[in-house]
């Protein structure tokens, strides 16, 4: 009798909003899946089916032609060398920053706080920061350069900020009377409160530092400094420059440099790092995003 009510008292949207959620689910992942198929595509199987489902005679040619490469590996090694640059040095300045601007006691915090959200919104374009280098002989081929060039996110910094003012100040006000100062409420009792918000921002903070091409392009003349963003952007474009040079006669020379194949393999190889490190942070995502944005 239960069972009977409940799947009376159903309506239509009960049915209509799943329905129409798998199909915006199918949507969205339906491109990333004939992504993952293309790179294990060969060109002529592509070339008579481009809406592959999946491919009858898998290959792994793209990748090959990546990784063969040995500008791969000098890419991963400097992305790696410009995240452990950066991120901590990201991560102190935020937090040290939001910090100081959510308490109360901090002189000139809301002009100061004026001041960045004219920062965030309008942008001082890159002539002068390539002049700012420059002048602190950071330019051409310095790694500093990249890591300098974005060392802060405002947004982040305000997500920050927004929670830290929400910790109850009688935390902060308790362990000033036992003799804390603020370094120490910092690091022992704001820091533990403020792991799920801390978490995003490493996130957010790591997936910018891995994406990280167009400051690398400025300030970075050598080959050997590029980020993997560049080396793969520059294995693409030479795959389809030989293509061209050839005039797509030989056969051999398109099965081998298969352009599209090159690309979506590079699109693996990018994103692939960052989904295997998403999930240990997924936990505290949607939670400092929610915590960070309520104000």
């Amino acid at each position: 009798m239960k069972l009977t009510k409940r799947l009376k008292r159903r309506t239509i949207g009960d049915y209509v909003i799943p329905a129409i959620l798998i199909i915006w689910g199918f949507i969205v992942l339906f491109p990333f899946y004939s992504v993952v198929v293309i790179s294990f595509t060969s060109q002529t199987e592509y070339i008579k089916n481009p809406l592959l489902l999946f491919p009858m005679e898998p290959t792994l040619d793209s990748y090959k032609r990546i990784f063969e490469d040995g500008r791969i590996a000098s890419g991963y090694l400097n992305t790696l060398k410009i995240l452990a640059m950066s991120l901590p040095l990201s991560l102190f300045l935020t937090i040290s920053f939001a910090y100081g601007m959510s308490r109360k006691n901090f002189p000139g915090r809301r002009i100061l706080f004026y001041f960045v959200l004219v920062a965030m919104i309008f942008d001082g374009g890159i002539i002068p920061l390539y002049m700012l280098m420059k002048d602190l002989n950071l330019v051409p081929n310095n790694l500093w350069a990249v890591v300098l060039a974005n060392t802060i996110s405002t947004f982040y910094m305000i997500l920050m900020h927004n929670f830290f003012k929400a910790l109850p100040d009688s935390l902060m006000e308790s362990a000033r009377m036992d003799g804390a100062g603020e370094w120490r409420i910092l690091a022992n009792i704001v820091l533990p409160l403020s792991a799920p918000v801390i978490a995003t921002i490493t996130l957010f903070y790591t997936v910018d530092r891995w994406n990280e091409w167009f400051h690398a392009m400025i300030f970075l003349q050598k080959g050997t400094l590029h980020p993997l963003q560049l080396v793969l952007r520059s294995i693409v474009i030479d795959t389809q420059i030989q293509l061209m040079s050839s005039g797509g006669d030989t056969i051999e020379l398109a099965q081998t440099n298969f352009a599209m194949g090159v690309k979506t393999a590079a699109i693996i190889c990018t994103m692939l790092p960052v989904m295997l490190f998403f999930p240990f942070l997924q936990k505290h995502f949607v939670k400092g995003i929610m915590i960070g944005a309520i104000k």
